[in-house]
């Protein structure tokens, strides 16, 4: 006795599963360019910031504020990335989940 296999719902799934992975990457190559260009703009305004500091008390100064925003561009960047690795991650479970069904 033979039956006939369906293919159909396996090829579904891996057609579904690259359209999120094409979908992540394209979201995560935006990030990555726009977090690129942030860190260009902030280096670029810290250097002309940079050009008028006169006293080793204002350099200290401009060290530290210019660290401090450094900081925490880079920690919001990290925020982003992070939350779109969550958000590909649901997505790719909640697919997985329902070709279980």
């Amino acid at each position: 006795m033979t039956s006939a296999v369906d293919f159909q719902k396996p090829v579904e799934a891996v057609k579904s599963l690259i359209a999120l992975q094409t979908e992540t990457l394209t979201k995560t190559v935006e990030l990555q360019k726009k977090s690129g260009e942030e860190l260009v703009a902030f280096f670029k305004a810290e250097a002309e910031k940079a050009k008028s500091l006169k006293t080793p008390e204002e350099v200290i100064k401009f060290n530290t504020e210019a660290n401090t925003s450094l900081f925490n561009l880079l920690k919001a960047q990290g925020e982003a990335f992070t939350s779109l690795a969550t958000e590909a991650s649901k997505s790719v479970m909640a697919e997985m989940q329902s070709f279980g069904k």
